[in-house]
């Protein structure tokens, strides 16, 4: 049965406010989300660390989980890959780490080489200034992750995932992962029309694959709350765009701890992928996300 398949979570955060060295920028008590609005479940959560996501997921037979940059606002991002590993060291979470890192600047690949210094370091998230895109700069940055074998966590919508497919294929040798299902921020048909054809564009370069996660935060923005049939068409898109072997799934918890509970969520992924075979679904539940993060 595919509810005793393991699940492996690709997209979990981490925090534990105040730190002496890093900063939440965006759980700050006067920050207002942009699309999101009011966070204030999480902005209560003065701690989140391995300890609160193990109660999380019992019963849900995750068996590893990587972490994607959070610290957002803090002076030094290396700092967050120290407090990860030091985190990973003592309690096996997480098992990855997508750190934070400034591509667009000059001297990144030097904070590149400090956090590749820490073992579990796996890819960069990058929330860049302007059109960065198409930007020289950006470009400079992003292909020294080949060098240093990382990947690359994007978030971005349809309107840039042309932008973001001739970016990829002008680096092939860099696993671009289109995170959040590419963050669909509306539930109408035109809206999913047109995120369709985004996805069919991104996916035509072979070294993107897609992150199936966060689906409650495009729920949230329009007003409503995610069942298994409201988030169905988003997920079973994904999979219709990049295949079975380019498709796995996240959780962004603790964000999307705000529209339901961890085990409700792996379930809805579970049921919705069930007419797939046992091997496709092992892939999606956990291999492909093990392959691309090496974890």
């Amino acid at each position: 049965m595919s509810e005793e398949l393991a699940f492996v979570d690709s997209h979990v955060h981490y925090w534990d406010r105040p730190h002496p060295t890093l900063n939440w920028v965006w759980l700050a008590d006067d920050f207002v989300h942009p699309q999101l609005g009011d966070t204030r479940l999480l902005k209560d959560l003065k701690r989140y660390a391995p300890e609160e996501y193990m109660a999380d997921i019992e019963g849900s037979n995750v068996t590893k989980c990587v972490h994607v940059q959070a610290a957002i606002g803090s002076e030094d991002p290396v700092e967050e890959t120290k407090w990860l590993s030091e985190l990973a060291d003592r309690t096996g979470w997480p098992h990855g780490i997508t750190g934070d890192a400034r591509l667009q600047n000059p001297d990144v690949e030097a904070t590149l080489e400090r956090h590749c210094e820490y073992p579990l370091m796996r890819g960069i998230r990058d929330f860049a200034m302007g059109d960065y895109l198409t930007d020289p700069d950006f470009h400079r940055g992003y292909a020294l992750l080949e060098k240093y074998n990382l990947v690359y966590d994007l978030d971005c919508t349809w309107e840039d995932m042309g932008k973001a497919g001739a970016l990829a294929k002008k680096f092939p040798g860099i696993t671009m992962i289109l995170d959040h299902a590419g963050f669909p921020q509306a539930r109408d048909d035109d809206y999913f029309a047109n995120w369709r054809k985004g996805m069919a564009q991104i996916a035509e370069a072979p070294n993107v694959v897609i992150k199936i996660s966060g689906l409650g935060m495009g729920e949230q923005i329009v007003g409503s709350n995610w069942t298994t049939e409201s988030i169905r068409a988003w997920v079973l898109g994904c999979i219709e765009a990049f295949g079975v072997e380019r498709s796995f799934f996240g959780t962004n918890w603790p964000v999307d701890k705000m529209y339901s509970d961890y085990p409700t969520l792996i379930m809805a992924y579970r049921e919705i992928i069930a007419d797939f075979s046992l091997d496709e679904r092992r892939a999606m539940l956990s291999e492909n996300a093990e392959r691309v993060y090496n974890i």
